[in-house]
């Protein structure tokens, strides 16, 4: 599991598992002959696609931010909300999280520019899989 899913853990996103298939002891038996279909039967209604449930990513983050007895910035800083996740905030793993999420060549060896390319892209990332990150923070 990658960094960035740790991220997704800890927030509660994406958690929900699928239904898992019947097993074949309570599948239903397959008929024994079927008939051909007529050349005019509508197809087959498309498989229920699972809906994103939004986290409310703020109201997570800021309830954190006020339990931590540092003053930590998770708004600017990729360090402060990686801290306040309990997730490693080293510069190792950030660098380990910039490739995951594909940071240019150019801006992993200024540690400055691949924080903040990290933390924008870190909370894009959150909003793409159901986090509700307010359109300020993403800009």
């Amino acid at each position: 599991m990658g960094l960035f899913s740790n991220i997704l853990e800890k927030l509660g996103i994406g958690s929900a598992k699928a239904a898992p298939a019947p097993s074949p002891a309570t599948a239903a038996p397959a008929p024994v002959a079927a008939a051909p279909a007529p050349a005019t039967t509508a197809p087959a209604a498309a498989p229920a696609v699972a809906s994103i449930t939004m986290v409310d990513v703020v109201a997570q983050m800021e309830k954190r931010a006020a339990a931590n007895p540092q003053k930590l910035n998770w708004r600017t800083s990729i360090v402060d909300l990686l801290k306040l996740l309990d997730i490693d905030s080293s510069l190792a793993a950030r660098k380990e999280l910039a490739k995951e999420l594909y940071c240019p060549d150019e801006l992993m060896n200024d540690s400055a520019k691949m924080n903040v390319w990290l933390h924008k892209n870190v909370l894009a990332h959150i909003a793409a899989n159901g986090g509700n990150i307010p359109k300020e923070l993403l800009d």
